[in-house]
């Protein structure tokens, strides 16, 4: 089953600091998206509000999620991207749905 983490992060006020969580997340995007039995690893900026930044991580189970941690370029980036957030990272673990036998009898 696709085990998928999806974390909310808020900048801190200023142009400049939401273009450096901007292009920090886009290089780790780059980067944790070759690793192993990572299915995507994609981020996002509000439309709303260019302050809140969504990423959302998607693996092929909950163990693969050990190679993420396991790159060198985890160790870098919370000690670069912390400093830039307003507040802690909402962090949510979940595992993707998938049918269950006799499901469509429900939705008649």
């Amino acid at each position: 089953m696709v085990y998928t983490i999806v974390v909310h992060l808020r900048a801190k006020a200023g142009q400049e600091t939401i273009d450096k969580l901007h292009a920090k997340l886009n290089e780790a995007s780059a980067i944790y998206s070759q690793d192993k039995e990572t299915l995507s690893w994609f981020v996002m900026q509000s439309v709303h509000d260019p302050r809140d930044f969504t990423i959302v991580e998607r693996y092929e189970n909950e163990g693969s999620q050990k190679y993420h941690l396991e790159n060198p370029y985890w160790k870098t980036f919370d000690p670069f991207v912390i400093p830039l957030l307003e507040k802690d990272m909402d962090l949510r673990r979940f595992e993707e749905l998938a049918p269950k036998s006799g499901e469509e009898a429900l939705l008649k």
